[in-house]
């Protein structure tokens, strides 16, 4: 048999990859918009152990009676309509920070934010812990994320960065091994940015602080453990949003099918 005929009946993304991707998925969109809500209590960010109305507050959304705004150090951004001052569904002014559709629940309620989002983080830490572990023994990592020598120069980088601007270059990166930039992304991703995320949420935790107050002192206390999570998911909303242009330019139903049944054409089994 013809070794590209052996190559196509390969999976392109491996049984494990795919579950822990549809789950991450619906635990990253709860946790995201369950978060929001939990922001909403208080919709201003803080560097050290403390914050309140009174202190300085280095981000803030906030409002008057007509005008929404987010503030980021001494700018100050109108953000009417959509961040602060905005109108539900009935016609009436809301100011939280942020809207009901983009809120779990749609409502505000603190109590069942705190439900959502530490239900669907203890499902996203055991899924991300349980992939490093299966990705580590199948030799995933190794085999499809490990950065060759001549990979980290910045020749190398510059030039498969330049290829992510071209529409026929994504388009034929379905087909292929992962490329330097989206090793270097995956990485990321999955090493720094979402362990970050569940270490700054532990390090929030009242009941973290007082049996592992290293946590808290690692990112400079509590309020600054809140600012480096709250940016980290700002991060992966980024990520989302560029993994999703990618997949849209890049055959979306073949890439789509391929992370559901795991089938793919010519390529590196991943």
């Amino acid at each position: 048999m013809p070794e590209e005929a052996i190559i196509s009946h390969q999976p392109r993304h491996r049984l494990t990859t795919r579950v822990w991707h549809w789950i991450n998925a619906l635990c990253l969109l709860v946790l995201l918009m369950s978060g929001l809500t939990i922001f909403n209590a208080h919709s201003r960010l803080y560097w050290g152990e403390y914050g309140a109305n009174d202190d300085y507050a280095w981000m803030a959304v906030g409002s008057s009676d007509r005008i929404g705004y987010l503030r980021l150090g001494e700018m100050r951004v109108e953000t009417t309509g959509f961040l602060g001052n905005w109108q539900d569904s009935e016609g009436r002014t809301q100011k939280w920070a942020f809207p009901g559709w983009a809120t779990i629940p749609s409502h505000y309620s603190l109590a069942d934010g705190r439900r959502w989002h530490f239900f669907f983080a203890w499902i996203f830490s055991l899924g991300l812990a349980l992939f490093m572990i299966r990705s580590l023994w199948n030799r995933h990592i190794q085999k499809d994320l490990h950065m060759r020598g001549e990979e980290w120069r910045p020749s190398h980088i510059w030039r498969s960065f330049r290829d992510h601007t071209k529409i026929p270059a994504i388009r034929q990166s379905s087909d292929k091994p992962y490329n330097v930039i989206q090793k270097l992304s995956y990485i990321g991703v999955i090493f720094i940015l979402l362990p970050l995320m569940i270490w700054t949420g532990l390090a929030m935790s009242p009941a973290m602080d007082a049996n592992w107050p290293f946590l808290t002192e690692l990112f400079g206390g509590r309020q600054s453990a809140r600012s480096v999570h709250f940016f980290t998911a700002f991060l992966l909303v980024l990520f989302f949003l560029i993994h999703m242009s990618m997949v849209l330019i890049s055959r979306p139903f073949r890439q789509i099918m391929a992370m559901i049944t795991g089938k793919q054409g010519k390529g590196a089994s991943r």
